[in-house]
């Protein structure tokens, strides 16, 4: 498995594109995608096809400033279901969890964009943000709506708009 593309490596592509670089990387799913997906479509049929839990196990055992148990209750899983997963880490997982479990690698890979690194857009997503009404960006991933509220406050940090 090759490692994500460094920041650097992605500055030259559109943002959608580099994140979906970075989030790739992140899952460990380059041996995944003969390519990476490059459009949201493109994304959302690879979710359908089948993630492996391999994937979210994966995510989840590379993280280190972050809680596994808190990405994992993020994702909608229990730390025991993921568990008995590992044994079968080619079997796909259900179209609602491989779609969650991609937009938190796209989200963090959005953050790492942001903050300049993996490991602090880590310690941001666990730490509570003024911008976010003090919550935690981890906690609010749990929901659509919440995912939503902290995918535009990246956006806004990215322009330099902090409020």
């Amino acid at each position: 498995m090759g490692s994500p593309l460094p920041l650097a490596a992605t500055a030259a592509l559109p943002a959608p594109a580099a994140n979906a670089h970075i989030a790739v990387g992140y899952l460990g799913a380059s041996k995944l995608f003969k390519r990476t997906p490059e459009s949201k479509t493109e994304v959302h049929a690879a979710i359908v096809r089948g993630l492996p839990y391999s994937a979210l196990v994966f995510f989840v055992s590379h993280l280190t400033e972050l809680a596994p148990d808190e990405v994992i209750e993020a994702a909608g899983i229990s730390p025991r279901t993921l568990r008995r997963q590992k044994d079968t880490p080619t079997k796909a997982m259900p179209v609602e969890l491989g779609s969650r479990t991609w937009m938190l690698a796209e989200t963090l890979a959005k953050a790492s964009t942001v903050f300049g690194s993996r490991e602090a857009a880590e310690r941001w997503m666990g730490k509570p943000a003024m911008g976010l009404d003090g919550h935690r960006p981890i906690a609010l991933l749990r929901t659509v709506q919440g995912a939503e509220l902290v995918n535009e406050f990246l956006d806004r940090l990215e322009h330099g708009v902090y409020n």
